[in-house]
């Protein structure tokens, strides 16, 4: 023990010693360095996908609210009257994501994981990240039925964001093409102009976008020009959707479809008809939310 601590002699037979059992100690570390590990492993890829699902949500939530503020960076002084407005309203979102979905050309319907238990009401507005989808038509404990904008039984008041021109964007039954009815002939409306909601009947809020004129004809002698428009929200794609709230409802009571008439067809030359009667109440005819 002097020597080699004085002189290190042993060092060479430590040396040669410690190579030896170097094997063992690995392998009776092994088991341990394997569970570590596996656990490890497993705990970052549940980290990952938890990560994942809560990024896409926030994403989701983002692009939504970022529809208005493409709208409102287009606008003037008018539109930053009504931007006062609307600071008002404090908007929520929830994501609610698609259990079916019935596309039959005389029925645009869909079903959502979202109902009574999570404050879902009748005439609740959807969007998604691209646009309006439409509102909510019937609530159950856990679920709720939605109606397209697409449905041929829908109209949304909206207006042309270059021009403010108010009319109203009416579902084909084609969740590629909506028709803006009652446009004289000689307004200033053409192809790529973009359609917002006007916030007229209570229900949408305004400034979110809805759909581009794809198509404009103008026949001679009609009195109203024939106006086509592709909705933003992808209809046929969407996978979830965002239910929207805001302090207004919660002010006000609750907007109901039940018992609301079904949509009568204008015929050729007919008025248009009234968004919302003279005492406020809900639109009629073809207005907002009829199913």
């Amino acid at each position: 023990m002097t020597l080699d601590h004085r002189h290190q002699h042993l060092q060479e037979l430590r040396s040669a010693l410690a190579t030896l059992v170097y094997p063992v100690q690995y392998a009776a570390d092994l088991p341990l360095r394997i569970g570590r590990w596996t656990s490890e492993q497993f705990t970052t890829h549940q980290t990952l996908i938890a990560r994942n699902a809560r990024l896409r949500a926030e994403n989701l939530r983002l692009q939504g609210r970022m529809l208005r503020f493409e709208a409102l960076q287009a606008e003037n002084a008018r539109l930053r009257a009504l931007l006062d407005t609307s600071s008002r309203v404090r908007e929520e979102v929830v994501i609610a994501e698609l259990l079916s979905v019935d596309l039959d050309p005389f029925r645009q319907q869909v079903v959502l994981d979202k109902g009574r238990v999570h404050d879902v009401y009748p005439g609740q507005p959807l969007i998604n990240a691209q646009g309006v989808v439409g509102q909510v038509l019937e609530v159950h404990p856990m679920h709720s039925i939605a109606l397209l904008i697409s449905d041929p039984s829908h109209a949304l008041p909206v207006r042309i964001q270059r021009t403010g021109l108010r009319t109203l964007a009416m579902g084909t039954g084609n969740p590629k093409r909506l028709e803006l009815r009652f446009i004289p002939p000689s307004e200033d409306v053409r192809v790529g102009d973009m359609v917002l909601t006007s916030g007229l009947g209570g229900r949408f809020p305004a400034d979110y976008p809805v759909a581009q004129v794809v198509h404009v004809e103008r026949p001679e002698g009609a009195e109203f020009a024939v106006v086509q428009a592709r909705p933003l929200a992808r209809l046929d794609r969407s996978r979830e959707v965002l239910l929207l709230w805001s302090r207004r409802q919660e002010q006000a009571p609750e907007p109901s479809l039940e018992g609301a008439s079904p949509a009568r067809t204008p015929q050729p030359g007919s008025a248009p008809p009234t968004e919302a009667d003279p005492q406020g109440g809900e639109p009629q005819g073809q207005g907002e939310g009829d199913a």
